[in-house]
């Protein structure tokens, strides 16, 4: 896998995630003049918990919200399953694992994602995430100028129900001392662009990632 399978949300990632989504409904509306057909977008801030977030768990995402007729009108949060089902190492082995991550520099191009990539974006608010170096040790990454991170993912539709993966880019220089890859983090402003915005998405797949503080019990923090 790209990355480890663990982020976590806090007190604070609700409250972040009605902001973001205040703000990109905002900019729809005076975009598209669509007040009579948007809602507030927050149906499932109720069900957002403290705590960490493995694969295979219900976590909350934003995506795009569609109103009469099919168009779209707002970006909402929902609780989605975390990572895609049923992948078989080799030999036979592995039944039940699952892809919790996707890279982005070849997303468009895997059969297993490219669709996903094009049409149905999300994106996953955490209040930070887990990585661990070669020697097994934990690190704690987290962004030092806001309560939240945002990261690019995307979603698939299962007998199941929908699940999304998140995904990963190369490690920036913050990341680097621990793993080669890290989320791809957006910037609170890309969010309602990497949701809507096709003509944009190839550009935000290749951004780098902001620097980020992390924190381990094996070092002195390190701000970058």
């Amino acid at each position: 896998m790209d990355m480890c399978g663990r982020y976590y949300v806090d007190d604070d990632t609700a409250k972040e995630i009605e902001k973001v989504i205040r703000q990109v409904n905002q900019k729809l509306r005076a975009q598209k003049a669509a007040h009579d057909t948007m809602s507030d977008g927050y149906s499932d801030m109720s069900a957002i918990r403290s705590g960490d977030i493995y694969p295979t768990a219900f976590a909350p995402v934003i995506e795009a919200g569609y109103g009469a007729g099919g168009k779209a009108a707002e970006c909402r949060c929902r609780m989605l399953r975390w990572g895609i089902p049923g992948y078989t190492l080799k030999g036979g082995s592995g039944k039940g694992q699952v892809l919790f991550n996707a890279r982005s520099e070849t997303a468009m191009e895997k059969p297993t994602f490219r669709e996903a990539v094009r049409s149905r974006r999300v994106v996953i608010p955490a209040a930070g995430f887990y990585e661990w170096n070669p020697k097994k040790e934990k690190y704690q990454f987290w962004r030092p100028d806001s309560k939240a991170l945002f990261m690019a993912g995307c979603m698939n539709r299962y007998e199941d129900g929908d699940r999304f993966v998140i995904l990963t880019t190369a490690a920036n220089e913050s990341m680097e001392p621990v793993h080669e890859r890290m989320p791809l983090v957006l910037e609170p402003d890309e969010v309602g662009s990497w949701i809507w915005d096709d003509e944009r998405t190839k550009s935000l797949l290749e951004k780098e990632s902001c620097l980020l503080e992390r924190r381990t019990d094996y070092e002195q923090m390190t701000l970058f």
